[in-house]
């Protein structure tokens, strides 16, 4: 507690003098929590996602003040090489999860890494913590309610200190103790008093013993303080002070070693011998801390996906399936190659989704491996996350592609940065069902693909064929990065193809050709490749119609080839004009092309509004091969 104290201390001096940047948010007046609930855990074995005020369960899992200094300078021997914020670091690979500041989010990948080290039959614990505002987050409820369906023994720590930022209690919540919650979840929860570290203690032993012959959640909300303002730019003027003198008289710090003399029999020589020693450590580390360089830009590794390339795989040859069926097929050869591999989303069980593209897996593989969850996005994308870093692989499954803006944040925020920020590749599979044209509106239309692209580090391919559905889902499982595939939904029982894969899985990302021809080059995605390919057939080998397939990361070199040859280049879309990659497609060939333009490039797309309902307007709004007809004859007609 007191090396914990010390060095927060030191590092807010070495923030007013400039050395430190960021926010400085501290514990100082949370280490009785921080310290008894992290002793009873098993750093490298047990999971834990700790938060900003939790330094010193950073220091007795694993971090040395050396490392923790130079994480807050952000020095060449920074662990996360200076990439992220001072409290955003952990160490995925000892199962300490790093951190995001979007309060809650961190609590699905406790249950779900837990569940994962579970199914592998390690007997391991977790522990998720959260501050009594984070309590309000739906992402808390979420990951409650997963842990308790699937009982999975996580600690859900709420560190109460009575204020979120500046926001008291009396504002966040109703009920008397936030414990009380855990009857919602049919789990046990418990109340202590925080700034006793010996209580905290044996309340964290008494429940991981009790989880150890029943596995389930359990709440313990500890009742801490925050000595100092949220972060060292806030005076905490918003305190009373008569609160505030309450606090200072409940410093943990001297209550533990008051403790020490009294219940532990200890002398004050022997206190004051510790004490002398932290003040020594604390000194070597701050010194050698600042005598680190400050880091290269150009010594950096800049690459946001882990560049493993997977071994090839069986060859599979199936004649005649449609979309539909590729979908079902590659996920079968998953399941029954690869043990660690498991599918979750909602109604994929019995059910077999809601296109039916899962039907009879959970028949064949089980329901431990097909796994029907409750209605929660951000948990199941969450909770996959947490998986993938205990040796899992997951499968998220979302029932509709505009679904998946629930997970914003797990995924574009949390999963697609995860290898950039924690050096570990985080294997993720994701399958949106997306796309207009079944008269189902707004809500259960969109695309996405321009809302998923904007995030580094998720690699996205678009199918359009049943060969290239079952290549993207193969592909996108086995490479060790996260991986979203979009399934247009008219085409899973539309069209009918063969399916020829000879396993070579690197040389599945790659554009997609259909026509050739010399005098047009027209780029579509989805189910716009088969309305361009229909519209190529009106012109005899005029037209050449190619699919980028990967669309995030885009390789356009094929593309600018043969736009090098036609002289003129039209990108077809679904998505509104501005919501789509046409004008991505049409900006990279532009300046990387270096070609004569024979006339200007045109995006075909449909019109920024949501996707309308009726099946006229609905008709109206998408793109078909009349109107890519018309702009193709207009294009050709231009000198």
């Amino acid at each position: 507690m007191l090396l914990s104290r010390r060095l927060e201390e030191r590092l807010v001096e070495l923030y007013r003098k400039g050395y430190v940047r960021g926010t400085v948010t501290t514990g100082v007046g949370n280490e009785a929590t921080a310290i008894g609930m992290a002793i009873p855990f098993r750093p490298g074995r047990d999971v834990a996602c700790l938060l900003h005020r939790d330094f010193g369960s950073h220091l007795l899992w694993g971090s040395s003040p050396y490392q923790l200094l130079c994480q807050y300078l952000a020095n060449e021997e920074s662990p996360t090489h200076g990439r992220e914020g001072n409290v955003h670091h952990g160490d995925a690979s000892q199962r300490r999860f790093p951190m995001i500041s979007h309060l809650g989010q961190m609590l699905s990948l406790a249950v779900g890494g837990v569940w994962a080290a579970r199914r592998a039959k390690e007997p391991v614990f977790g522990l998720a913590v959260i501050g009594d505002g984070g309590s309000s987050k739906g992402d808390f409820h979420e990951s409650l309610n997963l842990a308790s369906v699937h009982r999975v023994p996580v600690l859900f720590l709420i560190e109460n200190n009575h204020y979120a930022f500046s926001t008291p209690t009396s504002a966040q919540y109703r009920c008397e103790r936030l414990s009380d919650r855990a009857k919602g979840y049919g789990i046990s929860g418990r109340t202590v008093d925080g700034t006793d570290v010996w209580a905290v203690y044996s309340a964290v032993c008494d429940i991981l013993e009790a989880m150890a012959s029943e596995p389930q959640p359990a709440i313990l909300e500890c009742m801490t303080l925050r000595l100092q303002g949220h972060a060292v730019y806030d005076k905490g003027e918003y305190v009373p002070a008569d609160q505030r003198r309450e606090f200072l008289d409940r410093d943990p710090l001297p209550r533990a070693r008051r403790q020490l003399l009294e219940r532990c029999g200890m002398r004050d020589s022997e206190v004051a011998q510790i004490e002398a020693a932290v003040e020594e450590e604390v000194r070597e580390a701050v010194a050698r801390a600042m005598a680190v360089g400050r880091p290269s830009p150009t010594r950096q590794a800049w690459d946001v996906f882990d560049t493993a390339i997977p071994p090839p795989i069986q060859s599979v040859t199936v004649r005649k399936v449609k979309n539909g069926d590729a979908v079902r097929l590659a996920l079968e050869y998953i399941l029954a190659h690869c043990p660690e591999a498991f599918l979750v989303g909602m109604d994929i069980g019995v059910y077999g989704s809601a296109f039916k593209t899962c039907k009879g897996l959970v028949d064949r593989f089980g329901p431990d491996r097909v796994i029907d969850m409750p209605i929660s996005e951000s948990g199941i994308m969450g909770f996959a996350l947490g998986a993938s870093q205990i040796g899992a692989r997951p499968i998220v499954e979302f029932q509709f592609a505009d679904f998946s803006t629930e997970a914003v944040t797990q995924l574009g925020l949390n999963a697609g940065t995860w290898y950039f920020r924690s050096g570990s590749p985080a294997p993720l599979l994701v399958r949106l069902p997306c796309g207009g044209g079944l008269t189902m509106g707004a809500f259960h239309s969109g695309e996405y693909e321009g809302l998923w692209s904007r995030f580094p580090g998720l690699k996205m391919l678009y199918p359009a064929t049943p060969q290239e559905t079952f290549e993207a889902l193969l592909a996108g499982f086995y490479d060790p990065n996260p991986c979203l595939v979009l399934e247009h939904k008219l085409l899973y029982w539309s069209k009918v193809g063969e399916i020829e894969f000879d396993g070579d899985l690197e040389a599945v990302w790659r554009a997609r050709c259909y026509v050739e021809g010399d005098q047009v080059t027209v780029v579509a995605f989805g189910a716009m490749v088969h309305e361009a390919v229909a519209a190529a057939e009106r012109f005899e080998q005029a037209v050449e119609v190619w699919n980028p397939f990967v669309l995030q990361p885009m390789d356009l070199g094929p593309i600018i080839d043969s736009v090098r040859k036609t002289g003129r280049l039209l990108v077809v879309q679904e998505s509104g004009a501005t919501h789509g990659l046409g004008n991505h497609v049409i900006s990279w060939v532009v300046r990387h092309g270096g070609m004569t333009w024979k006339c200007r490039p045109r995006l075909l797309a449909s019109p920024d509004v949501p996707v309308p309902f009726a099946p006229e307007l609905e008709t109206y709004y998408r793109p078909n091969a009349s109107r890519i007809v018309a702009a193709i004859e207009q294009m050709l007609g231009e000198h």
